[in-house]
């Protein structure tokens, strides 16, 4: 019945904010159209901020579930071509979901767990391709370009009329970063300290003979190589 009770209280909040935006999502809306009393809000999400933020878990767990089960090819940046494709589609037919999760910065600083579970799954797309050796930049800044582009590019095309979005403007971005941060040839065909230092840093987190200080001091220099 609690979990039932949840899910209900999501599912109403997650309607309203579909139809009417973020503000339609006040307690007394969803209390009113989950069945249940305001204090039942509270004591399941702590406050607004928590139920805005298990909306967007809830929302983003079909988009999510697809491109972790998506197959992966044998070409790392062909994969991330089509995850970009993928997240500027679930801007588009979720835009008050996105907009959510996207378009309005957190004051608190905090990063919620539905963001933070999309930016993993672009971190493993960019941890690939450093992992073959074209990768042209560090991963942190890689992952900082595409999260930028990518939904910059989605909030311009939500926030522009259907009749009026440039068709392109999605492809052209998407080339214009992956242009920036990827060759199509690995970084150095000959063995050297960049190559080296490219894919030792993509494997990095699955080493387990060091502490997590020695990774983060090893992570910062081979960054510094690569750079």
């Amino acid at each position: 019945m609690t979990d039932g009770t949840r899910e209900r209280i999501i599912a109403a909040a997650l309607d309203l904010l579909t139809r009417g935006g973020e503000e339609a999502v006040s307690t007394r809306a969803v209390s009113a159209a989950a069945g249940v009393q305001p204090p039942t809000i509270y004591r399941f999400f702590g406050d607004k901020q928590g139920l805005l933020d298990a909306i967007a878990v809830h929302g983003l767990r079909g988009y999510l579930a697809t491109k972790a089960t998506a197959a992966q090819s044998d070409d790392p940046v062909a994969d991330l071509r089509r995850g970009w494709d993928l997240h500027v589609e679930l801007g588009l037919a979720n835009p008050a979901l996105y907009t959510l999760m996207y378009g309005r910065p957190r004051t608190d600083g905090a990063v919620s767990a539905a963001t933070r579970a999309a930016a993993d799954v672009l971190a493993g797309h960019i941890r690939r391709i450093a992992a073959a050796g074209r990768l042209r930049v560090t991963e942190s800044l890689a992952v900082a370009l595409v999260h930028a582009a990518g939904s910059g590019t989605t909030l311009a095309l939500i926030a522009t009329p259907r009749e009026q979005r440039e068709p392109h403007l999605s492809a052209t971005a998407r080339e214009a970063v992956i242009a920036a941060i990827s060759t199509d040839q690995p970084v150095g065909r000959e063995p050297g300290p960049v190559t080296a230092a490219v894919a030792l840093r993509a494997a990095l987190p699955e080493v387990e003979s060091l502490s997590a200080g020695e990774k983060a001091l090893l992570a910062e220099w081979l960054e510094r190589i690569t750079a």
